[in-house]
């Protein structure tokens, strides 16, 4: 029985003890082999079942939700950006509009300042116009009597002058029949 034995064993061990080639392809170590298989990969699974890949998912789902919350931000963030420029558009357009207004009321003050001057300029040209005529017109009726005046000395020179008597009543009604046309 010995030799049964060791005829088993001696396919797989040589005389010394030692394995003889692999002992991997030892069909009589396989039930052995696939039973420590199975067991490891077993061990592995739940390994990775229970500890591994619990904590990978739970990686995997914080980075998801980070991802998400990160896009949510950059959204809310964008808005508030777009509302900001068109705020910034709104006060920059009412901006304009109360300049445009300034310059406008600016405009219209200058208007009314100039034309009071305008006004007080006119009305002191009327006065100065209706002083130059009333010395005018005064100027005209001394030179009408001054030349009336003359018109009947020399209309009694020049009476006398030819041999004539002058009458002062009568040269004067001559020179104003003659003024008047």
């Amino acid at each position: 029985m010995a030799t049964e034995t060791t005829g088993a064993v001696s396919s797989c061990v040589d005389s010394y003890g030692s394995a003889i080639g692999m002992p991997q392809l030892c069909f009589e170590w396989f039930p052995n082999q696939i039973f420590w298989l199975v067991l490891t990969l077993v061990v592995i699974f739940l390994v990775l079942s229970r500890i591994a890949l619990p904590r990978i998912a739970s990686v995997l789902a914080e980075r998801q939700g980070t991802i998400t919350n990160d896009i949510a931000a950059a959204e809310n963030l964008k808005a508030k950006a777009l509302e900001a420029e068109d705020a910034y558009n709104k006060a920059l357009a009412d901006a304009r509009a109360e300049a445009q207004n300034i310059v406008a009321s600016a405009k219209a003050e200058i208007q009314a300042d100039l034309n009071v001057a305008i006004a007080k300029a006119d009305s002191e040209i009327a006065a100065k116009t209706s002083e130059s005529e009333a010395a005018i017109a005064e100027i005209r009726a001394g030179a009408l009597a001054s030349v009336e005046e003359v018109a009947k000395d020399t209309a009694a020179e020049l009476v006398s002058a030819l041999g004539g008597k002058a009458n002062a009543k009568d040269v004067g009604a001559a020179v104003a029949a003659r003024l008047k046309g």
